[in-house]
């Protein structure tokens, strides 16, 4: 299955979505930061980043530089969906929602399903698969 992003602080909150995500059959990765993230996702890119929105926000360029899977999207979340942090605009044009967790968990889950189903509905779920799981030619 496509590993899932988690990008944040929020230690109780990360590891109940990973757990989540592993019940679903996703695999879950955590980063503490953004330049963490992207070095983790160029390993193997993930098909959903969830990204903290603070983080997005100081970091919003190299947010937008986090490799995704075909198919993949951007999420960010907060304590308050929409709170007082700016983003820029090419942030906003970039990512799929703006949520707030906990209180939108299951908006998430349904969110990242949604995102798979499509990947894999349009043939890009094998795509990545493939480019995962075979070696390269010789």
């Amino acid at each position: 299955m496509p590993s899932i992003l988690l990008v944040g602080t929020e230690l109780p909150l990360l590891e109940g979505l990973s757990q989540s995500f592993g019940a679903l059959g996703f695999t879950p990765v955590v980063a503490y930061s953004v330049t963490e993230a992207r070095e983790l996702a160029a390993q193997h890119p993930p098909l959903v980043g969830i990204v903290n929105r603070r983080l997005a926000a100081e970091a919003s360029a190299e947010m937008l530089s986090i490799p995704l899977a075909p198919g993949g999207a951007l999420v960010l979340y907060g304590a308050t969906p929409g709170s007082n942090v700016a983003l820029s605009p090419a942030v906003q044009r970039s990512i799929l929602a703006d949520l707030a967790l906990p209180l939108e968990r299951n908006r998430l889950l349904a969110l990242v399903q949604h995102v798979s189903d499509r990947a894999h509905a349009a043939g890009r779920a094998s795509d990545y698969k493939l480019r995962r799981e075979t070696p390269p030619p010789r």
